[in-house]
């Protein structure tokens, strides 16, 4: 999924070596919430283990694994089907669709929930014009279905996470050559033999990829699944820690989900089938697109019209019908508030992810240890495990230092600190750098693989330092990623809402938990303005991709 870290020829060294204890400790930093889970899991103050076995757990794996399941077969159609027919085809509206089909990566899943609900709902604009147009005076008069249900959290996921199919995949046929298709074509292949027997095969191991990303989110979902009352494992973390008081079993829950994204990162590596796909060279013929005929070209436009309309329209639409109402929302104090905290935890979190993830890679290249090039692979579990498994366990650990650290400074000064680090958005920062700190160290592994390492040695020979390599080689040829890099995990964090809602401090409202907080009491007008501020924040992330997949 995340290229490998690759390890240039060691640099000469002079002076004392402080990149290789730097990356250990930030190893530790990272990995340690994973840690955490497993130790509570194994050392829990009551062992409710059997108790969850024998009643909700089964519950919450089977609707988890058919959730997974449902977006896994809607993302995989979806994403890949539009792909097939941007990267392929001509047809009316393809050239705005290309770049369209990106935007539901703005909207949060549980932001589309709320806006899907309140369309659909009873009281909603749908169901209303329906009674109105055909006469209808209550629910006894129709048939509708069930909206708050397992399906319909399948549905508002999958519009929410296809793009991730979508976007590897279209790269992967963007990166074919179009000569392969046009001997096809001339040996009589049909347009689905193409797609079926050159097409798919050789965008299969980008699928695989695009699909685990999405299953990943799937499995880290809280706001989505909660608004339409299905109980997940993540649903259940929330209630055995926060309902039942037992971090123990939240804690063996939490395990469960780490047992299943190993699954998931297993089963998307074995999807490739160490399969192989190469460009024959730069002089490689780009895909010539063919005309779609008649009437079907309007099918094609259709077909990537409806994902683009119920990720993306629907939402936005709804969110700015809602402010509309109430425009006052947009004055609210405990907006503004949320705006500023949302803001500085987020930018700070981003920048301390991208400065650790800066000084890995860059430790990774100059460490002259077996042991560092091993670390950095396995610090990418940190962005796979969701956001209440990580809460989980950084807050038992750091409650515990909290209390040993403010009852050390009571005994020297006198004076009651408090919760510095608990009590505090620090918590929250901490978990922003753990939960992205391998979109970061991924972005800046693959920036720092295109500067050529005579570079670097030349600068080593003139006499430079390493720090003073890093600083007038590496960074002025990576500035461009560093940012990038900064604004994708800013965005991440702002979105991020099982974390936030578990680690925030009391009274402590993002953008993000205060749309969660006014949609669960059915304030959804009031949730609008915040909802919109994050899906603009979004936006700047789904710019960011369609830059680079202009064509």
């Amino acid at each position: 999924m995340t290229k490998a870290f690759t390890q240039e020829p060691a640099l000469p060294r002079k002076g004392l070596d402080l990149w290789t204890p730097g990356a250990l400790v930030i190893a530790a930093i990272v990995l340690a919430p994973i840690l955490s889970i497993v130790w509570l899991a194994f050392t829990p103050v009551e062992n409710i283990w059997p108790h969850l076995i024998a009643t909700v757990l089964p519950r919450y794996l089977v609707t988890t694994v058919t959730l997974m399941l449902g977006v896994a077969v809607l993302t995989t159609l979806m994403g890949t089907g539009a792909a097939w027919l941007v990267s392929q085809y001509r047809f009316p509206g393809r050239d705005w669709l290309a770049h369209a089909l990106f935007l539901p990566l703005a909207i949060p899943a549980y932001v589309g929930a709320y806006a899907l609900v309140d369309f659909l709902d009873y009281a909603g604009p749908l169901q209303s014009a329906l009674r109105a147009t055909f006469g209808w005076t209550s629910a006894r008069d129709y048939w509708f279905f069930e909206v708050r249900s397992l399906g319909m959290a399948i549905l508002v996921l999958s519009l929410a996470l296809y793009p991730y199919v979508y976007l590897l995949a279209r790269a992967a046929w963007r990166e074919q050559s179009g000569s392969t298709y046009e001997v096809a074509r001339a040996l009589g292949a049909r347009p689905w033999g193409m797609f079926w027997r050159i097409g798919l095969p050789m965008a299969r191991p980008a699928i695989a990829a695009g699909v685990a990303l999405a299953l990943m989110e799937t499995v880290a979902d809280y706001g989505a699944v909660q608004h339409f009352g299905v109980q997940t494992l993540t649903t259940g973390i929330f209630s055995t820690w926060l309902n039942g008081g037992n971090a123990g079993g939240a804690a063996q829950i939490a395990g469960v989900i780490l047992v299943l994204v190993l699954v998931l990162v297993g089963l998307e590596r074995a999807g490739r089938g160490g399969a192989r796909f190469h460009r024959l060279g730069r002089s490689a013929r780009p895909i010539e697109r063919q005309v779609i005929p008649g009437p079907k070209r309007w099918l094609a436009t259709g077909a990537c019209v409806l994902p683009v309309a119920g990720g993306f329209l629907l939402p936005v639409a709804m969110m700015l019908a809602l402010t509309a109402e109430a425009p006052r929302g947009w004055l609210a104090p405990g907006l503004l508030r949320a705006l500023w905290n949302t803001v500085v935890v987020g930018g700070l979190a981003a920048v301390a992810t991208v400065g650790g993830a800066l000084f890995l890679v860059y430790a990774v290249r100059l460490s002259r240890s077996r042991a560092v090039p091993w670390i950095a692979p396995v610090m990418l579990i940190g962005y796979a495990a969701p956001g209440a498994v990580l809460a989980l366990g950084l807050l038992i650990p750091l409650a515990a230092l909290d209390h040993r650290l403010a009852d050390a400074v009571l005994a020297v000064t006198g004076v009651d600190p408090g919760l510095l680090l608990t009590g505090t958005a620090f918590a929250l920062g901490l978990a922003y750098v753990v939960r992205f700190f391998g979109i970061a160290q991924g972005a800046l592994d693959a920036a720092f693989g295109r500067v050529s390492p005579n570079l670097p040695m030349a600068a080593r020979s003139l006499g430079r330092t390493a720090g003073g390599t890093l600083a007038s080689v590496y960074l002025p040829a990576v500035r461009g990623s560093v940012i990038t890099a900064w604004l994708v995990v800013f965005v991440d964090c702002v979105k991020e809402l099982p974390a936030t809602l578990l680690l925030r401090p009391f009274n402590y409202n993002t953008l993000s938990t205060r749309v969660y907080e006014l949609a669960s009491l059915e304030r959804l007008s009031e949730a609008a303005p915040a909802a919109l501020l994050v899906i603009a924040v979004g936006l700047v992330a789904v710019g960011l991709v369609a830059r680079g997949q202009r064509d």
